[in-house]
């Protein structure tokens, strides 16, 4: 059986730690998904992170935004999670950290989860 295909999208300069963990998770016998593509830090050399970005939003099957304490005032997941709106991908956020909130969600970008196995299996299978 096919593993859904996710894009991550996450503060890169303040939660690289969670793509990290979401990646480990991807290697677990029983995960059904992978991780297609994640965030592209905007600040990157290549003008064209935008291109980019949603070219690989577009690939994926569901789009994940990662929730840290600064994300929702991240200007590379605002866009990404334009992108994934226009593109009509499901869509849905994980809140990152332990002592998280579902304060940190951003506008369009789904319901908010906690983060633990059951949760991740039933949304990616």
């Amino acid at each position: 059986m096919a593993k859904t295909k996710v894009f991550v999208s996450y503060d890169f300069d303040n939660d690289k730690i969670l793509y990290t963990f979401i990646i480990g998770q991807t290697k677990l016998p029983d995960s059904p998904f992978e991780v297609s593509d994640h965030s592209l830090k905007e600040a990157a050399p290549e003008r064209d992170w935008e291109i980019k970005a949603r070219a690989a939003i577009n690939r994926a099957d569901k789009f994940i935004v990662m929730l840290g304490p600064k994300t929702r005032t991240a200007p590379g997941v605002k866009k990404e999670v334009a992108m994934a709106k226009n593109l009509g991908k499901p869509r849905f956020q994980i809140i990152g950290y332990r002592n998280g909130s579902r304060d940190w969600a951003l506008p369009d970008a789904g319901v908010t989860y906690s983060w633990n196995w059951d949760n991740l299996k039933k949304l990616l299978a």
